[in-house]
């Protein structure tokens, strides 16, 4: 499903910016101990994701990825072994959740530049909720460079040209990626947050500067 009928087009440059960390703080320990015994099963694919995506291990928590066409936005299995995610998705940060994932980067790996540009994504607000990170791991949008720590929630301005990379030699990282359609609850957090927390950093400049860039349709 790349479009949801009847919901509006959202202005994110002025909702988001480029990325603003919400005023909202999660049991980061909580969440890594549940994800991290998620059994092995769920792990070892792609879950459907096409293009930069691939880059990423993914575990579907709700709906399926885009290419996989026309499915419904519903509870997958591994979130039903997850009650603190559920918590967070659904009373926590906001109301409304729509596709949901755990998204694992390995060690060294890069998703490419790119911009998600199918409806769907314009009509939902982006969250990223670091599960297990480090201080090598970032996420770039619009040439600014962002550090998104374990505890921490955020929004992602993802119709700007995005990228992430992961520079450490032997860890992995790990995000929940939760698309949501906007509550009042969510707004009035995403109004409070902070949106000058990004710099320029030339090594991942150099690093993404290199990358060939891409304009995913049917993205993340």
């Amino acid at each position: 499903m790349l479009e949801l009928p009847g919901q509006p087009i959202l202005d994110k440059q002025w909702l988001v910016g480029r990325c603003t960390r919400l005023p909202l703080y999660v049991d980061a320990d909580r969440l890594a101990s549940e994800v991290a015994g998620l059994p092995q099963e769920f792990w070892g694919t792609q879950g459907g994701r096409v293009g930069v995506h691939r880059a990423a291990e993914a575990v579907f928590l709700r709906g399926y990825a885009p290419a996989e066409g026309d499915k419904p936005i519903a509870d997958r299995p591994a979130l039903h072994a997850l009650p603190y995610a559920r918590q967070l998705i659904e009373r926590v940060i906001g109301t409304r959740p729509q596709r949901c994932l755990l998204a694992r980067l390995p060690a060294g790996g890069t998703v490419a530049p790119h911009i998600d540009r199918a409806p769907y994504f314009s009509q939902t607000l982006r969250v990223h909720v670091p599960v297990t990170t480090h201080d090598r791991a970032w996420m770039v949008c619009e040439g600014l460079t962002y550090r998104m720590r374990p505890g921490e929630v955020w929004v992602l301005n993802n119709v700007a040209m995005h990228a992430v990379w992961n520079a450490h030699p032997t860890e992995s990282r790990t995000h929940m990626i939760v698309d949501f359609l906007p509550d009042p609850g969510l707004l009035n957090l995403l109004a409070r947050g902070e949106r000058n927390l990004g710099v320029p950093k030339p090594e991942v400049d150099a690093h993404i500067a290199a990358l060939p860039s891409r304009q995913a349709v049917s993205g993340g």
